[in-house]
């Protein structure tokens, strides 16, 4: 872990930057930062529709979902709140979750934002190294896992990190026996209904997070070696997650399906702060299964959802195998990944929905979408215009514009933009110009017709479906490995995921390469997430690299995407 001392001046100690007060109140004045928190939506919400239908979730080997209607939910996240209360969690603590998509999920978000906690939301994929890094880093008072998900033991791993992390005080388990350690999620938060304690509302009150409150801890895969805390509250939550009303016109009344993973920020936003503020049903699949999404979309008359590519394509063959009724799905915004142009005009033909591109990131939600309406070639080509309420540019070296048509780095600002990264104030403030606008290490070019397309990473990551790969850190562990003289890890193309990781290593002795298993068995072995392993291996004589001896990973990439 980094140690960081001293606070750069325009930031403060938990990594915030400072914003300008003019600017941020005309983000109010125009409607783009609320004037309410997520909770106080999701509350006004269940109290006026308090029989419509607020949660769908499909859970695989049961032949039926759960349901929640908004007052019901309501009823559990105060329930949870009291029960998160009674183990003395309180304004500014941490709550972590590693859970499935599930009714729990936004009960247990909803209850921590109550008393005014922060959500650390943890995706599945993580393991002992990630989860060891996240909750020593947050200090989390809380972790909430499942007994097992895709047959990974994660209430034994709870088990070991609430021993080891004396920040921990406490580790439940979801559906299952809790090892030694760890507790019953089920008789500490469902079983008891603490919502009838008539001080209870009071107690709430008093806790009641404000806009400006931190309610979020979203760490993303980053260059440096080591994830970063992405810190949202709930101003900048609700705008990042506007986009599909802002520019696509769904509304309460149009269904969302999510199955994307809601610990990440495309699920957190789009199957849960957004939708359960306004009074949208929002449909979980806890295990992405096409063939199943097909007639749960089908039954629950989902309108629109929001994932990466390989999710739209996989749900094209479905259709295209056992089709299926989609009379009412309108939209698949879809990011992550660049968009093959035959997939636009497959998903209008087998799915009879419009695909709609967009960019954005866990630090800024959706910031280009493209129109709705617009032709199979521009959405292939395009990362969208910017949504109204954000703006971009895109630079030279020295932060000058350049003209349209010209790759540079791309740079935002707008309501959307986080505020930093956790407890790395040095972080946030090589990530912000001197004038505010945050540079995202993506490099882009503007169109002619206003929108951007993405044409690079400045940072060095692989995004496989969606998904950061930490190139530096695996780089680092695989750098241990005895076989291993020198390497790189690259990116290359792939029709489903979008890119795979390749690693391009130069051996120890030539006669005797590494193979691929044994690298991915010296990841496993650190305990890294298998989505971060390389699914490719080549073998060279030399890296290529510049004058000064930085590898050319763009050459890599250039060679190896051809084969």
């Amino acid at each position: 872990m980094t140690d960081v001392t001293g606070t750069p001046e325009g930031y403060d100690e938990l990594g915030r930057r400072i914003g300008d007060p003019d600017e941020e109140q005309r983000w109010v004045e125009e409607g783009s930062w609320p004037t309410t928190t997520v909770v106080d939506d999701f509350l006004a919400t269940a109290a006026k529709h308090p029989d419509r239908p607020a949660v769908v979730a499909y859970r695989t080997g049961h032949a039926l979902p759960t349901t929640l209607t908004y007052g019901q939910l309501a009823g559990l996240v105060d329930r949870f709140a009291a029960a998160l209360l009674d183990l003395g969690v309180r304004p500014g603590d941490v709550v972590a979750m590693q859970l499935p998509n599930g009714w729990e999920f936004p009960a247990l978000t909803l209850a921590t934002l109550r008393v005014g906690a922060i959500v650390n939301p943890l995706v599945p994929i993580f393991r002992g190294r990630e989860l060891r890094f996240i909750l020593d880093r947050t200090k989390a008072k809380v972790l909430v896992v499942p007994a097992s998900f895709r047959g990974f033991d994660h209430a034994a791993l709870a088990a070991e990190l609430v021993g080891e992390l004396p920040g921990l005080e406490a580790a439940f388990v979801v559906g299952g026996d809790p090892p030694a350690g760890t507790r019953s999620f089920e008789e500490h938060f469902v079983d008891r209904r603490r919502e009838d304690d008539p001080s209870l509302a009071g107690r709430l009150a008093t806790l009641a997070p404000k806009p400006a409150d931190l309610m979020q801890i979203q760490f993303t895969s980053g260059t440096t070696g080591e994830p970063k805390g992405v810190l949202h509250d709930h101003r900048t939550v609700w705008a990042s997650g506007r986009a599909a009303r802002g520019r696509l016109g769904v509304s309460a009344d149009d269904p969302v399906f999510m199955a994307s993973t809601l610990a990440h920020q495309t699920g957190f936003l789009f199957g849960l702060t957004g939708p359960l503020g306004i009074g949208t049903k929002v449909v979980y699949q806890d295990l992405w299964d096409a063939d199943s999404a097909i007639r749960i979309i089908d039954f629950e008359r989902v309108a629109w959802t929001v994932s990466a590519t390989p999710f739209v394509v996989d749900l094209i063959a479905a259709q295209r195998t056992r089709p299926g009724s989609l009379r009412s799905f309108r939209y698949f915004v879809c990011g992550g990944a660049p968009i093959p142009p035959h997939v636009v005009t497959d998903a209008a033909e087998a799915l009879e929905a419009e695909l709609v591109a967009v960019w954005g990131m866990t630090e800024n939600g959706v910031v280009t979408m493209t129109l709705p309406g617009s032709p199979p070639e521009v959405v292939s080509a395009s990362d969208g215009v910017p949504m109204p309420w954000m703006h971009l540019r895109v630079v030279d070296d020295d932060d000058r514009e350049v003209p349209t048509g010209t790759t540079g780095r791309l740079q935002v600002r707008g309501p959307n933009q986080a505020l930093g990264y956790f407890r790395r104030p040095d972080l946030t403030a090589a990530s912000f110009t001197a004038d505010g606008w945050f540079d995202t290490g993506d490099l882009a070019w503007r169109r002619d017709d206003g929108g951007i397309r993405i044409s690079g990473r400045s940072k060095d990551l692989v995004i496989r479906g969606g998904e950061n790969i930490p190139v530096v850190e695996i780089e680092a562990l695989l750098y241990t490995h005895p076989k291993v003289r020198e390497l790189a890890v690259v990116g290359v193309p792939d029709d489903r995921l979008g890119e795979r990781a390749c690693a391009v290593v130069v051996p120890t002795e030539a006669s005797d390469p590494p193979t691929l298993t044994e690298l991915v068995a010296a990841l496993e072995a650190a305990g890294t997430a298998k989505q971060f392993w390389p699914e490719r291996l080549e073998v060279v004589d030399e890296l290529p690299r510049t004058p000064s001896g930085k590898i050319q990973k763009f050459l890599l990439r250039e060679r190896f995407a051809e084969r």
